[in-house]
């Protein structure tokens, strides 16, 4: 057996741009940390006050499940897939109000909403990178390729 290629990576291989492997580590570094948060609920949840039981469980699962997002879309990014961007600039467009939110509290938190900020406004300037969509094989308005020979005029 031959290790072709699928047609989808031979359209945008080449090497990996830095910009896109940055935004890929960051999108995964999200999902880490959901993935972390979401087992910190879990267990305290189930370790803690039988009051709060059924909200941090479900919280936990929660954060688990939507830690799937961004994890998925590091990978594509990863290996290049145009699909990825969507999910990748979602997961940030999600995380400026919860960065917000943190932002508005007296606490620690404020750190967080800090850090959080600066990850989702950096990822997203690494995702509409023109060096970054053109890695992924993604055209621009008015770039679009004609397949039928036609100019678009009828």
């Amino acid at each position: 057996m031959s290790n072709e290629q699928s047609p989808v990576v031979s359209e945008t291989a080449g090497p990996r741009p830095r910009r896109l492997m940055y935004a890929a580590g960051l999108a995964a570094l999200e999902g880490l940390a959901l993935v972390g948060g979401g087992a910190w609920m879990l267990v305290a949840g189930l370790a803690g006050d039988p009051d709060d039981r059924q909200s941090a469980v479900t919280g936990g699962i929660t954060l688990i499940v939507l830690a799937l997002l961004p994890l998925l879309a590091a990978r594509g990014l990863m290996g290049q897939r145009s699909w990825s961007r969507g999910p990748a600039v979602v997961t940030q467009i999600m995380a400026l109000p919860v960065a917000y939110n943190l932002l508005q509290t007296d606490s620690i938190a404020i750190p967080a909403g800090i850090a959080l900020a600066v990850v989702a406004v950096t990822a997203l300037v690494l995702l509409i990178n023109p060096a970054t969509t053109q890695a992924l094989g993604i055209r621009g308005p008015g770039n679009v390729q004609k397949s039928d020979g036609q100019d678009g005029k009828r």
